[in-house]
């Protein structure tokens, strides 16, 4: 499967996603804007708090091409951050009280500059979280000492695992990928991730195989602890519930499958004013593999850079001017505020 950039499918511009995503609401369901709701329940604008995350996609380039994929991220997509941005990253960090860097792609190790940049955040002081997709560890031997080298940084795995069986992973995320994933979690536990009392975190990511929302997360967090440790001896930490949000590839999923406009009335229906006081977007700053900043990851996949009024270049990097913006905001920001709400640590109520 290739990228919507590579076959050049109109849903590869932000700009038409966006534009369908705010007439499929206002047009063909006469529903709500997410800014109409939002001001309605009194957050409009919505201001930032703390910032806690740096958030830095290292690069679009991924060995999977998971077919929910926001990033549309893949082994064709050759966008991945210089090592001389990274460096104004760091230059960044070095000023900021922010205690967490959260890595990301595209599979953030296929940066050929990954684990020096791991390094430096290392050095800084700074907790470093790595979103790995786990088949990246077993796919090519140059990275079958990634547990070994994470374990040695203190780094906080999260990995994105759909389902705990073969089938429903594998229809989103591509042929073998269950197989790969469980042993990529049987390495990871045996240098100590998820270990009580090892300090090594080790978290999972569920999200919805289907256009519907995900259940409620400690129950699924038990069936997956359960399931994975009765069939594969497998233990972890925590695990996140996130909803899929209606851009990119899963958004040509929706309307490929005509649920198109059912998910959409299922998110504003299920709009939640007590999830949006704690959306990401408040306490997380988003980096691009080029250096520009956004207010979330999804944001960044949608070209909507952060506010006018604050700097929008990591070299530019400028706390106190961040903190007074206001968040950019979209029709797929209900996918954030729908039920328990979600966020990369999953729910935010």
């Amino acid at each position: 499967m290739k990228s919507l950039h590579a076959t050049q499918h109109a849903l590869a511009d932000p700009l038409t996603q966006l534009d369908r995503l705010e007439a499929g609401l206002r047009d063909q369901l006469g529903l709500p804007l997410f800014q109409q709701r939002l001001a309605e329940a009194g957050l409009f604008p919505l201001r930032p708090t703390q910032m806690e995350i740096f958030q830095i996609n290292l690069g679009k380039m991924c060995n999977q091409t998971c077919a929910h994929c926001h990033v549309d991220a893949g082994p064709d997509r050759k966008e991945i951050m210089t090592r001389d941005t990274m460096q104004l990253c760091l230059d960044a960090l070095a000023t900021s009280d922010v205690p967490t860097v959260d890595l990301t792609g595209g599979a953030p190790e296929m940066n050929p500059h990954f684990r020096w940049f791991v390094e430096e955040c290392h050095k800084l002081g700074k907790h470093v979280m790595v979103r790995c997709n786990l088949t990246i560890i077993v796919a090519n031997p140059k990275y079958h000492d990634l547990p070994a080298f994470y374990r040695d940084h203190g780094v906080e795995i999260v990995s994105s695992l759909p389902f705990y069986n073969a089938d429903k992973t594998d229809r989103q995320r591509g042929k073998g990928v269950f197989k790969e994933s469980v042993r990529a979690l049987q390495m990871l536990n045996a240098v100590g991730y998820g270990k009580e009392g090892s300090g090594l975190l080790l978290n999972l990511v569920y999200n919805p195989a289907g256009a519907f929302l995900p259940g409620p997360q400690e129950g699924l967090k038990r069936q997956f602890k359960r399931v994975l440790w009765s069939e594969f001896g497998i233990v972890f930490n925590d695990l996140y519930a996130i909803t899929n949000m209606p851009i990119s590839r899963y958004l040509d999923y929706l309307f490929t499958s005509g649920n198109f406009n059912g998910y959409l009335e299922k998110l504003v229906n299920a709009f939640n004013p007590a999830a949006a006081q704690g959306v990401m977007c408040r306490n997380t700053l988003s980096v691009s593999w080029d250096g520009y900043l956004y207010d979330c990851d999804f944001n960044q996949m949608l070209e909507l850079p952060v506010a006018p009024t604050a700097p929008r270049h990591i070299r530019d990097f400028d706390d106190s001017a961040l903190q007074q913006r206001d968040i950019v905001l979209h029709q797929h920001c209900y996918g954030c505020t729908a039920g328990a709400g979600s966020s990369c640590g999953g729910t935010t109520t």
